[in-house]
């Protein structure tokens, strides 16, 4: 599997990896309604790098990279992952969590902060935890789950 820049050719694979995803509704805080054009500006903004996961010229999974926050806080990076359905546990986020945490360093982030983890997201919350990032932050009842109601989200970080 190799990561690498996503390219304007890849926006369809990456509308069919993020588009489900976010109209589910169970694991970003994003409008689930929100429209295509818009999910695309989000993930694809000018104020992030966009990075594919691909096998054999088949997007797998997309992920993001940006300063979390502007100032004397962007030597903080921020990061959403997204897989396939098809690919799930595969190692896909694993490895594209990976290639994250080797790209700030080259980037000259000192840390990496997940601001709002789904506690009912528990396979991504171990595998995060597995890759080094520990739970410093918890903020009870902050995500309305469709099915679940109001559930915690936790903020994530790990030093680089």
């Amino acid at each position: 599997m190799n990561v690498r820049e996503a390219k304007p050719g890849d926006s369809r694979q990456i509308a069919a990896i993020i588009l489900p995803i976010i109209r589910d509704g169970a694991t970003y805080a994003l409008d689930p309604e929100m429209s295509e054009t818009a999910a695309m500006a989000y993930w694809m903004g000018h104020d992030k790098e966009t990075f594919v996961a691909e096998e054999d010229n088949a997007v797998l999974g997309t992920y993001y990279m940006r300063p979390n926050q502007a100032g004397g806080g962007r030597h903080v990076c921020n990061c959403g992952y997204m897989t396939h359905s098809a690919a799930q546990g595969r190692g896909v986020a694993r490895r594209m969590c990976e290639h994250s945490l080797d790209h700030a360093r080259s980037r000259g982030y000192r840390a990496m902060q997940f601001n709002f983890v789904v506690s009912t997201n528990e396979r991504a919350g171990r595998l995060w935890q597995s890759l080094g990032f520990d739970i410093v932050g918890r903020m009870p009842g902050a995500f309305r789950h469709p099915t679940l109601g109001y559930v915690d989200a936790f903020v994530m970080y790990r030093v680089l």
